[in-house]
């Protein structure tokens, strides 16, 4: 009897730790908040969920993944915040948000910078993105894993007209975002940039208060503004990537393996976003074109140049680290 009794507890004892032990392993997953403001349409929200997909695959059980989009995590501009506070650890954090808290990547944000999706990845994985995304841990305590495309900015016109150079946008008024360096940018194309709200622009290029509006082609196809103008100028003049980030006190836990896993992750993601953006892109050419618009290509090496060179020339360039406009132009592919 006291043998059974013995081997009755033994057995207890083992189950019982066995039970204890099950949510301990559960607590050992490493919480990932992954949050955006974009609504689940947008191919950035959907490349979040290739994200955690292709990283659950590469290192199954390791995280408690959650994704949130449409601000239902936090608001516009607040996950930055959230980000370095640790409230949350995953977002896109826009090169612009970067460029404000170091001014001197400002220079990631100037047009005519990047020529294609290729270009800027190119960019980051250089000794210059090196540095980049050194000084973006140190100073902001965040880890780049990689860029998605956000769209390529185009001219749209509320009336025909030959485009070729920026001279034949002067007198032009073209609408931009209200921040400073957006209307830098309207200048430095040669135009009349005139502040507009985004909810303003349709009424404004029907009754021609503007001219001209520039957006991806995605933008100007949701928005409709196809309807209240006649003309696409593939200018190309602003293309736009949004990092992936996570933050630094996430990364530092990582053993070198997960962190090459995540980083992996992150990029088929990106490489998801970007083929399906492309392809959306080359579709709405032909749509615009079926919908009565006239899409043309302008001279635009001689708007790269005009643009650059309003930029070198300008206060805002000061900061720039020296010499990167050229290291950069002989990246692009």
């Amino acid at each position: 009897m006291t043998l059974k009794y013995t081997a009755l507890v033994a057995m207890t004892a083992t189950a019982l730790a066995t039970l204890m032990a099950a949510p301990a392993f559960a607590q050992d997953k490493l919480e990932l908040k992954f949050t955006t403001v974009s609504v689940p349409t947008d191919l950035h929200t959907q490349a979040m969920k290739v994200f955690a997909d292709k990283l659950e695959e590469l290192s199954p059980g390791r995280y408690d993944i959650q994704l949130y989009d449409s601000g239902a995590l936090f608001g516009q501009n607040a996950d930055l915040d959230a980000l370095q506070r640790g409230n949350a650890e995953m977002a896109y954090v826009a090169f612009q948000l970067i460029a404000d808290a170091i001014p001197e990547f400002g220079l990631f944000t100037a047009g005519y910078l990047f020529q294609s999706p290729e270009h800027y990845r190119a960019v980051l994985e250089s000794d210059i993105g090196a540095e980049f995304k050194q000084r973006v841990s140190d100073e902001m305590g965040l880890q780049i894993l990689d860029a998605c495309y956000l769209g390529t900015r185009q001219l749209n016109l509320r009336s025909a007209r030959d485009v070729q150079t920026p001279a034949d946008l002067a007198g032009v008024k073209l609408r931009m975002p209200g921040a400073e360096s957006w209307l830098f940018l309207g200048e430095a194309l040669g135009a009349n940039p005139t502040p507009l709200p985004f909810s303003e622009v349709y009424l404004g290029l029907q009754t021609g208060t503007i001219d001209a509006q520039d957006n991806p082609l995605p933008t100007v196809d949701a928005a409709k503004f196809y309807e209240v103008t006649e003309q696409i100028t593939l200018t190309s003049h602003l293309v736009d990537g949004l990092p992936m980030v996570v933050n630094n006190q996430t990364w530092e836990q990582l053993t070198d393996d997960e962190k090459a896993k995540m980083t992996e992750a992150a990029v088929a993601a990106c490489d998801w976003n970007n083929q399906a953006r492309i392809a959306e892109e080359d579709r709405l050419v032909a749509f615009f074109e079926s919908e009565g618009l006239t899409v043309t290509t302008p001279d635009v090496d001689a708007f790269r140049t005009h643009v650059q060179d309003y930029y070198l020339n300008s206060e805002r360039a000061a900061l720039w680290p020296e010499g990167w406009v050229d290291r950069i132009n002989e990246l692009a592919p």
